[in-house]
């Protein structure tokens, strides 16, 4: 059967996380850049678009759950970098860090890196990434104590017996509860196409070196990077490179309607991996397919995007979030720590990871697969020489 409520639900949530964890931070980084409503809708309408036409076409190609989206921690990036540059230079290094995905996918470079990296690091890796999402389930007890207890609580009662539908069930608990107790601010909703606005590049040389070049390897690292440790983790092994390809594609034509950077995603696309979406890992794709639908949608009614953020409590984004991921957390540990050789560096790749920590504006999955692989390195070159002495 094509149409499944747990594909579909997947594909939602995957996207609302999404945009909930990333849409406040894009406003600000247009704001930088000095753009007009106008232009900031195009942004979101480029970046919804993007992805979603990304996703379809990788994830139908590939038949496998491939979720693309913007780069969150490049949008941060610029929330700074784009400060005093006028919006055609802005565009210049769009267009640029978008040109260096595409030759880094077209290349092959990408493809050799990530055949170098073990299973059970990407696993720490994975996990890493996740637990604050789920740590995040029980701080946002605090909150709202009777929605967040009353979503655990289906979830626990269900999970066995209906493991593809208990999500999409503690979506709605959270939905009904939250319009019981008058969380719901539906009168914030309005609906609006949003209309791309083209806007002409201008090249820089500092702008390109000072912020083109940074948001590139923030977005390789902190996003592609993990992205495809996701894909390794749950077994989907899809060549990486034409995976950057697409997205370097994507950017190059997006970037003059302000599509700044498109990528892998990691967090959201776990939630259209685990066992809950489908007992078949084969089938999973099909919730990717509803994301890609569901992006374009938000992309094309991009100005409807912060009214509809600000109608749902945060706390239920927090709870179904933190419900979708708990399989693909314990999953995770599970292949992390199951070699008690590599055993150290999974768990340094997970504890650095889960650190939060980031350092020449790179984020904290890469260091933790820096170190991880260090640590493995060393462990492997140590066993060979005991083997040859």
């Amino acid at each position: 059967m094509m149409f499944s409520l747990s594909h579909l639900s997947a594909g939602f949530i995957a996207v609302l996380v999404g945009y909930s964890s990333s849409a406040a931070i894009i406003f600000q980084a247009a704001a930088s850049a000095g753009a007009s409503q106008a232009q900031t809708s195009s942004w979101m309408w480029a970046l919804g678009l993007g992805s979603g036409l990304t996703t379809l076409l990788l994830t139908l190609r590939y038949r496998q759950p491939v979720l693309t989206a913007w780069s969150t921690p490049g949008a941060a990036l610029l929330v700074t970098a784009l400060a005093g540059l006028p919006m055609s230079e802005a565009v210049g290094v769009f267009l640029f860090s978008s040109a260096l995905l595409l030759l880094c996918g077209l290349t092959g470079w990408f493809d050799h890196i990530m055949r170098l990296l073990p299973g059970g690091l990407a696993a720490a890796m994975l996990g890493g990434v996740l637990l604050n999402f789920g740590l995040d389930l029980f701080v946002s007890v605090q909150q709202a104590p009777v929605l967040v207890i009353s979503m655990l609580a289906v979830y626990l009662a269900l999970r066995r017996r209906l493991p593809r539908y208990v999500i999409p069930l503690c979506l709605l608990t959270g939905l009904a509860l939250a319009a019981g107790q008058g969380l719901m601010h539906l009168e914030r909703l309005t609906w609006q196409p949003a209309m791309p606005v083209l806007m002409w590049p201008e090249f820089s040389l500092a702008s390109l070196i000072g912020v083109g070049i940074p948001l590139f390897m923030v977005t390789m690292a902190s996003q592609n990077v993990p992205g495809v440790a996701v894909l390794r983790a749950h077994g989907y092994d899809v060549p990486a490179s034409p995976l950057v390809s697409v997205t370097g594609l994507a950017g190059v034509l997006l970037a003059p309607f302000g599509g700044f950077a498109f990528n892998l995603a990691a967090i959201s696309a776990a939630i259209c991996m685990g066992p809950e979406v489908d007992a078949a890992p084969e089938r999973r794709y099909r919730a990717t397919l509803w994301a890609g639908l569901f992006y374009i949608l938000m992309g094309l009614f991009a100005a409807t995007v912060v009214s509809l953020f600000a109608a749902l409590p945060g706390e239920l984004i927090m709870a179904i979030a933190g419900l979708a991921l708990l399989g693909t957390i314990g999953n995770s540990l599970t292949v992390a720590l199951r070699d008690e050789q590599e055993r150290d560096a999974a768990l340094l790749t997970f504890m650095v990871t889960a650190s939060g920590v980031s350092l020449l504006g790179i984020g904290s999955a890469f260091w933790g697969l820096v170190v991880g692989g260090g640590v493995h390195w060393l462990n492997h070159r140590r066993r060979k020489l005991e083997a040859v002495s």
